[in-house]
């Protein structure tokens, strides 16, 4: 234990315990010298280690009068309006944003926010809000959370590594193809293109027909054109939908000096950052059934055009800052969390104009209609999704 922490009230306990038989039997000069080093140990007043040491039992008892409540009713209030809008996000990531999304709230009009109120969602403990929010029911539903193939010729020339999970300067993404055709692998399907930067958890996300050469191409441009900030490394796995020599071509024409790598066969982790939010973004939003028209490829990306919205300017999100091994164990700790654009913001690869015009869009933007906007475009997608069509089964007679 260092130095400098102090000593909890069980471990003041057991150091008096240890002492009180010597105090008990001795001089009054001793006792006088043992209350002087237990007063300098302790830091307890030396009336209490008196009265502690003359006890004939040091248990602790239990709180006779419990405390009073410090937050009231209005901050239970505020705290369900916040935790809904930001998608019932955990405590650790819905404490940093309690008083900027409330302040939002407020100005448009979804929150009634006084001085008192503020205050007490600024001081309030991240122990208090879990303890609140583990008392709330969800009476809305929250939007969904929940081997590679060997090296090609081309992509024998590509390097394997994986991203630091300590990486600080944003541009380095990892990128997967989630596949979006059910039980029936027939023809084209949707895919979605995802892209996760591992500095600031910005995350892209398109939707293409099939997976071709020109889908690809075509889904690379649209994020291309949206994205604030340039990409350094572009990290995928070993399919060939991302290793062949038209993709290599396309990035070395839009990006000078853009390094591509891979992730080593069967080793999922390489990627660990986008297969999280492939599971987290993705697949929990639409499931595993099939979408495989145009239709449904365009209203996928207009979903995912307020989703982007809903998760850079708005989700706060955990990053590691240290792994510490302690034998067998590794432990882990993690920054407060923030959303994805003031990480961006905190560094020096976004532009004065992209950050203006995205602080304008978040100003602009009420999150709570964004959140219910998600949810009606995405039952109107799944529900005018078609049911599959199962081939029949053959009965073999015995």
């Amino acid at each position: 234990m260092p130095d400098s922490e102090a000593m909890t009230i069980n471990e003041r306990r057991k150091c008096i315990t240890r002492m009180q038989a010597s105090y008990l039997v001795a001089d009054r000069g001793e006792r006088g010298r043992l209350l002087s080093h237990l007063e300098a140990l302790t830091e307890l007043d030396r009336k209490s280690l008196i009265r502690l040491l003359r006890a004939a039992d040091l248990a602790r008892r239990p709180r006779v009068r419990q405390r009073g409540r410090v937050y009231g009713i209005g901050v239970d209030d505020a705290l369900r309006v916040i935790w809904e809008s930001l998608d019932y996000v955990c405590a650790e990531r819905l404490r940093p944003a309690l008083v900027p999304t409330a302040r939002l709230l407020a100005r448009h009009g979804e929150l009634r926010l006084d001085d008192v109120l503020v205050e007490q969602l600024g001081q309030i403990s991240v122990a208090s809000v879990q303890r609140r929010l583990s008392r709330f029911g969800q009476d809305t539903p929250r939007l969904p959370r929940k081997g590679p193939a060997a090296a090609n010729r081309v992509a024998r020339q590509i390097p394997m590594r994986k991203i630091a999970w300590d990486q600080a300067i944003p541009g380095h993404f990892e990128v997967d193809l989630v596949h979006h055709s059910g039980p029936i692998t027939d023809g084209d399907s949707v895919h979605t293109l995802q892209m996760i930067d591992v500095a600031t958890g910005w995350s892209e996300r398109v939707a293409v027909l099939g997976r071709s050469q020109r889908q690809m191409e075509v889904g690379f441009r649209q994020i291309l054109g949206r994205l604030p900030f340039p990409i350094l490394e572009l990290h995928s796995d070993n399919g060939s939908e991302f290793l062949n020599a038209h993709l290599v071509r396309f990035w070395g024409e839009q990006i000078t000096g853009l390094m591509l790598s891979r992730s080593r066969p069967y080793q999922k982790n390489d990627n660990r950052f986008v297969e999280q939010k492939n599971d987290t973004l993705v697949r929990a939003y639409l499931g595993h059934g099939r979408l495989d028209t145009p239709e449904q490829c365009a209203a996928l990306n207009a979903l995912y055009d307020q989703l982007w919205v809903y998760y850079t300017l708005f989700q706060p999100v955990l990053h590691l800052i240290e792994k510490v091994a302690d034998g067998t164990r590794v432990r882990r700790t993690w920054d407060d969390a923030t959303t994805p654009f003031d990480r961006l913001a905190a560094t020096t690869v976004l532009s004065p104009e992209p950050r203006a015009t995205l602080e304008a869009l978040r100003e602009a933007t009420n999150p709570r209609a964004l959140r219910r906007a998600i949810h009606a475009d995405l039952d109107a997608l799944l529900l005018a999704r078609p049911a599959p069509v199962l081939q029949p089964t053959t009965e073999v007679a015995a």
